[in-house]
């Protein structure tokens, strides 16, 4: 047969055989299976129920769909994943498709793309793990793409654009140096100190007495809460200054709480200097006294440098669901058991259950174990009744806990991989950028002395392989291929 020949001698061009009837036989990573033309024509878009007609267009069209082609055999080769070719292939079957575990959900849909199945015979579960992984390759390339930013230097960008990413790197990223890892250990210590005074101050044996007869703070307290006051509006100045959105900055829930916990210092300020001209003292009294108490909100801008906390506060949002079930076993129980032991305790003469809404704090320290004691049954029923509360109270509180603590953990642990993979990625493609320019030069020397014999062997030293995972956010010009732990 000559090798130009668009024609194999097998295939009969009349059509005597019907492409329903047809077999053919496809061979992906070296598992065979079998098709039959009736079975593969039902989703006529996909790559193997266009095999069944490409017989009749020669080499091209034959080799545009596979890898290679036995005409005897009439067998189609392809190097694939035959793991998740089998899952592929249910479609043709059972009209869905199942992802088996253990099979990276992004190399899967990569599969799918291939063999042209659309994604929404996936089933949902299998939908909702890929999600999952698109969101940590988003996050894992919003990651690399802000070292990336912080390494690289536009000199386009004028000094005080420059300037600015200097300072945001400098309060905000304390892993970017040494001083900014000593600036945020100084905000640590601020926030420590603020919390102690602000509890030391509230002792009577240090407050002092004013001229009225009025305790109040010692100077010297009052004067480490102005200095920590001073550190906490400086830091938030020049953040807000730096920061490449200013909005978003402003509307952040831990810049609020940064507000929050500096506002009352200087509206008490106002108050004592001119509230006094305006409304009688003691009133002013009162007004600075509750404000100093919203100081208590600067507790939580350990949040900022407590990778702990945020975890806690992650897996608190992820588990409303649980903490809504929590709440209403308690709910349930709070109103039978408290309506119960109003009934129960009726009959006795120096009864505390006065009512049923007084019995719900009853009924509440009861349930969560606290049992202050203050309100308690004095019959044989209201105590058998305060027992069975217990006991459902034990249960109700036990019941959510496990899926909270892991959703903790999960959060904790993906954080981990996140990071880690963050920093594989930049080893990666740091090892990519100098194995590349390192194959450029050779093959240089080599076209000037060997006229490029040796040339495509360099090359081909850093191609990449299709099967790896693309990260599209990375870049706009240049995009990575790379192998990525986190979705293995």
């Amino acid at each position: 047969k000559m090798a130009g020949d668009s024609r194999f001698p097998d295939v009969d061009v009349d059509g005597a055989e019907k492409s329903e009837e047809m077999e053919i036989v496809v061979n992906v990573g070296g598992v065979r299976q079998v098709f039959y033309g009736d079975n593969l024509n039902q989703y006529p878009e996909t790559r193997l129920a266009e095999l069944v007609n490409c017989l009749s267009g020669g080499y091209d069209s034959i080799f545009s769909l596979c890898d290679d082609y036995d005409p005897g055999k009439r067998e189609f080769y392809f190097d694939r994943d035959p793991d998740a070719f089998k899952c592929i292939i249910d479609v043709y079957y059972f009209g869905e498709i199942h992802m088996k575990k253990g099979i990276c959900p992004i190399c899967f849909k990569n599969e799918m793309e291939f063999w042209k199945v659309d994604l929404k015979f996936l089933d949902d579960c299998c939908k909702a793990h890929l999600s999952e992984k698109k969101e940590e390759l988003e996050e894992i390339a919003r990651r690399v793409q802000l070292i990336l930013d912080d390494l690289g230097v536009d000199a386009s960008e004028s000094r005080w654009k420059r300037c600015q990413k200097c300072i945001w790197k400098f309060l905000e990223k304390p892993e970017s140096s040494y001083p900014a890892r000593v600036i945020a250990v100084l905000s640590f210590l601020f926030i420590l100190i603020s919390s102690v005074v602000m509890c030391v101050g509230t002792i009577p044996d240090l407050q002092v007495v004013d001229s009225e007869g009025n305790r109040m703070e010692h100077p010297t307290l009052d004067s480490i809460e102005t200095a920590c006051i001073g550190w906490f509006t400086v830091e938030y100045v020049l953040r807000l200054i730096s920061s490449p959105n200013k909005l978003h900055f402003a509307l952040s829930f831990m810049n609020i709480v940064d507000v929050l916990a500096i506002l009352p210092f200087y509206i008490s300020l106002t108050l004592t200097h001119l509230g006094a001209k305006l409304m009688e003292l003691s009133n002013v009294q009162q007004a600075v006294q509750a404000l100093r108490i919203m100081r208590i909100a600067r507790i939580f801008k350990l949040a900022r440098h407590s990778s702990g906390l945020q975890t806690l506060t992650y897996a608190l949002k992820r588990s409303f669901k649980e903490l809504g079930l929590l709440l209403m076993y308690l709910a349930v129980g709070i109103f039978v058991f408290s309506a119960l032991g109003y009934t129960m305790e009726q009959s006795h003469p120096e009864t505390l259950f006065k009512s049923i809404p007084q019995s719900f704090w009853w009924a509440i320290i009861t349930m969560t174990t606290v049992g202050y004691g203050d309100i308690y049954p004095k019959t044989t029923l209201g105590k058998l009744n305060a027992a069975i509360s217990f006991l459902c109270g034990v249960i109700a509180i036990a019941l959510p806990i496990h899926p909270i603590i892991n959703n903790f953990v999960r959060y904790y642990n993906k954080q981990r991989v996140l990071e880690t993979a963050a920093k594989h990625e930049l080893e990666l493609m740091e090892l990519n950028s100098a194995e590349g320019k390192a194959a450029g030069s050779r093959s240089e020397l080599e076209d000037l002395s060997r006229e490029g014999k040796e040339g495509p062997f360099y090359s081909s030293r850093i191609k990449v392989s299709h099967s790896d995972t693309f990260i599209h956010l990375l870049s706009e010009e240049k995009h990575y291929r790379t192998r990525l732990q986190s979705c293995k």
